[in-house]
């Protein structure tokens, strides 16, 4: 372990974390208060700008006339503002300040990332959230200011609008802001990964280098993590497959020449020595049949695990479980592109018990009450544009109900007004007077392996241009469904489907891979990016089942009490008996042959060049 710190350096950490903590109990107990002067703040800033007159709000700054005023919207109403902005408009359209770059959102519009317009003050409005979070933690998990935490963060692709904006992930934008990378020396944010090693584009270069790193210091590891779980257990397969060569380079003090970056080469080069005994052990782990609990075996200081298992990533616990020996699974920041919105003060919770207490200064906040049909899907269907009573029906964030469902809406300092995040949050209890919620899901979403978000019509729409090249053998697909697999890692997406063949020539395998690729060019540019540039998720494959296998899943839907008149085939399965159902009358599979074309920015800019 590292030498303790003095106790000057102590007992700076230990008043910080006390000026946090009392931070969280005003802003929590004042909530209704700072979420007025929040609103008020936003509109007089913004009161001249085209959009707010355009809604004829003139000048006002209180919270009636801003409801009774304003619309409820979704992107596509300010996608021509934001088309404007990327396109070089710099006049005060959605923000007064200048907008410093767009944020790639990973849901999508027309196929497209969206665009999230974005301000410099931004940035330190987000690191805010991001110093509540250690100060936290350390209330649970006592010293670990005296270690390391092995994060595996990553850069993704980012492209410039037609006006020279940088159109990036909110991550990217974040490690690559000085906040980040000139960030002062604090023991929280001290990580076994070099700022080159997380800059560095190749993601094999990044990753490589990022797990040499942690592997080089594995007695000062306290925390280990990435942003989902998904990334977390990519890195875990990465080891794998290369500890081997990770072994040597240990053994020898000397990088893998697939590490041609000059700048991690040298970061790299400052942390690794030759180290016999420690090559030795990890070989000795790594070569083990079992990979059970080789997190704590390998990195035996280790205190909890730091990724978010909520909503589709739940998915992965029991591979996290499996890896860990059960350490904790710690879920410490609720954010999105649009807005970062709050932290889990109990972080030691049960991943299905995760709470999130909304911050009121990140932004304003109000809540659309969500009426569900039913409660047989996990994707929740709602309407895109509101009649005037459901905009009514919208609550401030203290007068939420416990145990209520709702949509998330959000006016931020950089431009949006009333904006439908399109997420789902339940209210599992209060902190003071701001409530805290449990991340139920993203509407309409039902298919997604990492940042990917696929919804029924799109999946639809790709299945119906796939089909086409069934029709030369006088085939169809009378049904299908699909499911997320994540037994495979990456995880990649499976479609089940039942055929009818009239034509007496059987239909080759290369057609069903093609079918597969189809479907794969005609899903969203996240999707598409996550195959083809980020490889976080596996090609598609096609399960064709047997006849009549729908009508053994319609009864055995009835036979849990589903009603005979309003079933229908659910476009996606998630409970493993009806997985296990499916898979047991598959008669042959096919995976795409090669991944679906994908390039950084938007369809309109590319064609542009």
């Amino acid at each position: 372990m590292p030498e303790a710190p003095k106790s000057a350096e102590y007992s700076v950490v230990a008043e910080n974390n006390k000026k946090v903590l009392q931070f969280i109990e005003e802003v929590t107990t004042n909530a209704d208060e700072v979420q007025k002067r929040v609103l008020a703040e936003i509109l007089s800033q913004n009161a001249h700008v085209e959009y707010l007159h355009r809604h004829d709000l003139n000048g006002h700054t209180d919270r009636d006339t801003f409801k009774k005023t304003m619309p409820v919207i979704t992107y596509e109403d300010i996608q021509s503002d934001i088309t404007r902005i990327a396109n070089g408009d710099k006049s005060p359209i959605l923000c007064s300040q200048p907008i410093s770059e767009f944020l790639t959102s990973s849901g999508t519009s027309g196929g497209e990332r969206k665009l999230m317009p974005t301000i410099e003050e931004e940035l330190e409005r987000r690191s805010k959230l991001y110093s509540l979070l250690m100060p936290v933690m350390s209330q649970f998990v006592p010293d670990l200011e005296k270690g390391k935490g092995m994060y595996f963060l990553f850069i993704k692709s980012e492209a410039k609008t037609p006006g020279g904006l940088p159109a990036r992930p909110v991550l990217t934008s974040y490690y690559k802001s000085p906040h980040f990378k000139n960030r002062r020396p604090d023991p929280y944010t001290n990580y076994t990964s070099p700022n080159e090693t997380i800059l560095c584009s190749d993601s094999y270069q990044s990753m490589y280098s990022q797990m040499l790193c942690g592997l080089c210091q594995n007695k000062d590891v306290l925390r280990v993590g990435a942003v989902f779980a998904s990334g977390f257990i990519r890195a875990i397969r990465f080891l794998e497959k290369h500890w081997p060569l990770l072994c040597h380079d240990i053994r020898t003090g000397t990088i893998n020449s697939q590490i041609t970056d000059p700048s991690v080469r040298e970061a790299v080069m400052k942390i690794l020595k030759p180290d016999n005994k420690l090559a030795d052990f990890i070989e000795v782990e790594c070569s083990k049949n079992s990979w059970q609990g080789i997190i704590t075996r390998l990195w035996p200081n280790t205190k909890y695990i730091d990724v978010i298992v909520t909503g589709t990533m739940s998915q992965y616990i029991p591979t996290l479980d499996y890896y860990s020996n059960g350490l904790p699974l710690v879920c410490t920041m609720y954010a999105s592109s649009e807005c970062y919105f709050g932290v889990n003060l109990n972080p030691l919770c049960k991943p299905s018990e995760v709470a999130y207490t909304l911050i009121p200064t990140m932004g304003y906040f109000e809540f659309l009450p969500v009426h569900r049909n039913n409660g047989v899907t996990n994707s929740i269907s709602m309407p895109k544009s509101l009649n005037e009573k459901e905009q009514q029906e919208l609550v401030d964030l203290v007068d939420v109900k416990i145990g209520q469902e709702y949509e998330l809406v959000v006016t931020t300092y950089a431009g949006l007004y009333r904006y439908r995040v399109g997420d789902v949050l339940r209210v599992a209890g209060f902190k003071n007077n701001a409530p805290q919620f449990n991340f139920i899901c993203r509407k309409n979403v039902v298919l997604s392996i990492d940042s990917d978000k696929t919804d029924e019509v799109e999946l639809q729409n790709a299945v119906k241009n796939a089909v086409s090249h069934l029709m030369p053998f006088d085939a169809h697909v009378t049904e299908y469904t699909s499911y997320a697999d994540t037994s495979t890692i990456p995880g990649h997406y499976v479609l089940f489907w039942e055929l009818n063949v009239n034509g007496s020539t059987p239909v080759p395998p290369s057609v069903f891979e093609d079918c597969c690729l189809t479907i794969e060019e005609s899903l969203n540019s996240v999707y598409r990016q996550g195959r083809a540039s980020d490889k976080s998720i596996g090609p598609l494959e096609i399960k064709i089942v047997e006849s009549g296998t729908f009508d053994k899943l319609m009864d055995y839907a009835i036979s849990l009490g589903a009603s005979i008149n309003q079933y229908k085939t659910p476009r996606c399965v998630k409970f493993a008996p009806i997985v296990e159902l499916l898979n047991s009358r598959v008669v042959s599979s096919y995976f795409s042959p090669k991944c679906p074309k994908w390039v950084p920015g938007l369809k309109q800019w590319n064609n542009m060049n």
